[in-house]
């Protein structure tokens, strides 16, 4: 009965975790600062072109861990950056003859139609980097009133030997950094390791007032400013991005937020790993880009089907470990999702067309569908390891093949129990953010199916006969205690919907009504 009611609501319980903190270089217990709540920043797009497969990789990663711990019962509040002012765009800017704000602003429409493609949920909240100006002139005033950072001609630098832990998070050294670092040559620096909080404007370019005259913030600072606005936290839970942001990126937030507050950033640092093309990492600086616009073109009939692959190819792989793309590997991951489909409709097929018996084999899929939720668990607890938990949902659907290839007529309670593991599978593939539909077999009026599937959406099962099955259970039960009137209301009700009941002598059979009686909108 307990199982039922959490595979039904989808209701789980705080337990053990474990994510690997790239701080630490270990496996740790995810224990989050305050009691169920999570405070998580991810780095977000600098947004002056299309984002490639490597950027997408990313935000797949942490929308995965982002369900995952909502799916587990913490609050999470999630913010992922827009960055919209940057060298990069301002040089795009010139080079297609318009300003930076239209670059920022074409862009991030094409990123937000991008995640909404592959199935990426909106964080809870989406600054940019222009909106929050004022926090970062109060974090650059902080830090030079701490002899942390330095004006020098209309720009300000943060002094990087003045923070002792500078190279905890990339295992670098001063020493090692000082002999072959990749640093701006500038003769206006103390120090040529330290870097821009504030750039000088130039002429024509976007600029703000501030203290030190006109202009604007450095790349790294607007994360640390957006992080401890939004967040409203010194210290947060979770901070991720991708491998190639560990230095210089995040090693400059690290140094800048907590030379600012005096407490640690960030407890637990996540990062994935690269998605390489032929070995070579996949970069625009190389050149060797795979842009999501292009394969939604390629998909633009199945863009679902592009989802689906696409989620499959990188999710079968543990999010820190790399990827070398090739179009055969997408192939194959779409081949994957084909599996899935197979199933649904083999049960659908199953579930209409088997006679029933009575022998009941009920508790043998049961006992699988509880093996898998347990293991799959298991899987995500620990460092959401989507490529076993996917494995687990591929190996249930071979053992529900062989099941099936062994039982050709199942009782009715063995039919309920195929369904329910058919759900279970549905559910699991909707935490990783997947969408395989689950078929509606009842041939309703447009109207009524529609509104049985957005239920079952919310619930996420996507199954009207479970649930008219369960309806019809109640009303025998009410006959059989001769609560007539009961059985008759759920009858007459399930009849205005434009559900029709007939008893038979192998029991009540539910069809569309000939007449349906609702109103229409």
């Amino acid at each position: 009965m307990e199982l039922a009611i959490y595979l039904y609501f989808g209701i789980c319980n705080l337990g053990l975790m474990k994510v690997y903190n790239t701080l630490s270089q270990n496996k740790e217990e995810l224990t989050p600062l305050s009691d169920k709540e999570i405070k998580m920043y991810v780095c977000g797009p600098t947004v002056y072109g299309y984002i490639h497969i490597g950027n997408a990789r990313a935000y797949i990663a942490f929308d995965v861990i982002y369900r995952w711990l909502k799916h587990k019962g913490f609050d999470v509040t999630y913010v992922r950056n827009l960055t919209d002012v940057d060298d990069k765009i301002i040089n795009r800017a010139k080079e297609e003859n318009t300003t930076a704000g239209d670059i920022a602003k074409k862009y991030i429409e094409a990123f937000h139609n991008d995640m909404d493609v592959l199935g990426v949920l909106p964080p809870d909240i989406e600054p940019t980097a222009t909106e929050t100006i004022p926090k970062m002139l109060e974090i650059i005033e902080g830090l030079i009133d701490k002899g942390l950072a330095y004006e020098a001609d209309g720009d300000v630098f943060y002094r990087v030997r003045s923070f002792k832990d500078y190279g905890k998070l990339s295992k670098r050294s001063i020493d090692e950094l000082e002999a072959g670092a990749r640093v701006e040559v500038d003769e206006r620096k103390e120090d040529p390791l330290d870097f821009a909080l504030w750039k000088k404007a130039k002429e024509g370019e976007p600029a703000w007032d501030s203290l030190w005259g006109k202009g604007r913030p450095g790349w790294h600072l607007e994360c640390s400013a957006m992080s401890l606005q939004y967040l409203k936290r010194e210290t947060i839970d979770i901070h991720g991005g991708g491998h190639d942001l560990i230095f210089p990126h995040h090693e400059n937030e690290i140094a800048q937020s907590e030379g600012y507050t005096g407490k640690p950033f960030v407890k637990y640092w996540l990062h994935n790993g690269f998605v390489n093309i032929k070995k070579e990492k996949m970069a625009k600086s190389v050149g060797n880009i795979v842009t999501i616009k292009e394969l939604e073109e390629r998909y633009k009939d199945r863009l679902n089907d592009l989802r689906n692959s696409f989620r499959m190819l990188f999710l079968k792989t543990h999010y820190r470990s790399p990827i070398d793309f090739d179009d055969e590997l997408l192939t194959e991951a779409e081949a994957s999702g084909d599996g899935i489909s197979e199933i649904y409709k083999r049960i659908a097929f199953i579930i209409d067309e088997a006679p029933d018996i009575n022998e009941d084999k009920s508790v043998e899929l049961e006992e699988l569908s509880s093996k898998l939720e347990q293991t799959f668990t298991s899987a995500m607890d620990d460092d959401f390891n989507s490529s076993v938990a996917i494995s687990l949902i591929f190996d249930f659907i071979r053992d529900l093949n062989i099941f099936l290839d062994d039982n050709t007529n199942l009782s009715r309670a063995t039919k309920g129990a195929l369904v329910n593991s058919r759900n279970l599978i549905n559910k699991l593939l909707l935490l990783l953010g997947f969408n395989f539909p689950i078929e509606i077999k009842l041939n309703l009026p447009p109207k009524i199916a529609n509104t049985y599937e957005e239920f079952a959406k919310k619930k996420a099962l996507g199954d009207v006969d479970k649930m008219l099955q369960e309806l019809l259970e109640i009303r025998d039960k009410a006959k059989a205690n001769k609560e007539f009137s009961k059985a008759d209301q759920i009858r007459d009700e399930l009849n205005a919907i434009g559900i029709k009941i007939e008893d038979t002598p192998l029991g009540p059979v539910a069809s569309p009504s000939p007449e349906p009686n609702y109103e229409d909108e």
